[in-house]
């Protein structure tokens, strides 16, 4: 496999990281992760289970660290839209690429911190574009509506990613947006972010 611009920048360490996401990718496909062993991952990518520590507490830390990785990569996708509806398409055509990551993903987390964690990201990102347009801090109240949007938006996500609810990115887009609170809706289309 070439390497990418992206790809030869990283350092030896976090190529390995890779390497190893890549191989607990492909064991994702065939085993659930309370399943899979680092064993499994090791011999899938060819390094030995003493490497994987060097990189790793144990499995779970791997996903965090690819799911941060991956999340982080969705908003980079996010922020290149003009309007929201716009940037939710971007995220969601992204996070299909990877579907089978983030369902087995979202699928293990019982303790809800990657869902946790998305919703951070996301908060965080309607908020530094709600300062970035208007140029002040969101209030008290659409704070708050921020975080009950978020909050069935990833609700939303997590069903699609599962498989749970079927649709195209655009679909999901448009259903996330029309679910919006009005009162947010209306400081979004003053911002010229929501058409």
């Amino acid at each position: 496999m070439a390497e990418t611009g992206n790809q030869r920048d990283l350092t030896k360490g976090e190529k390995t990281k890779y390497r190893l996401a890549r191989a607990m990718k492909e064991c994702m496909k065939s085993t659930s992760v309370e399943n899979i062993t680092v064993k499994q991952i090791t011999e899938e990518c060819g390094l030995t289970r003493q490497t994987f520590y060097r990189n790793f507490l144990d499995k779970y830390d791997l996903i965090n660290w690819y799911f941060d990785k991956l999340l982080v990569k969705s908003f980079e996708h996010m922020g290149q839209g003009k309007t929201v509806y716009d940037a939710l398409v971007k995220k969601f055509t992204y996070i299909q690429e990877e579907q089978t990551f983030f369902a087995a993903a979202f699928r293990y987390d019982e303790q809800n911190s990657l869902r946790q964690h998305d919703f951070e990201l996301i908060l965080e990102f309607y908020e530094n574009l709600i300062c970035e347009k208007s140029g002040k801090k969101a209030g008290e109240n659409i704070h708050y509506l921020l975080e009950m949007y978020c909050q069935s938006s990833i609700y939303m996500t997590i069903r699609w990613v599962t498989g749970e609810l079927t649709c195209t990115p655009e679909k999901l887009a448009q259903t996330v947006v029309d679910g919006m609170p009005g009162k947010l809706a209306e400081v979004f289309v003053k911002l010229e972010i929501l058409n």
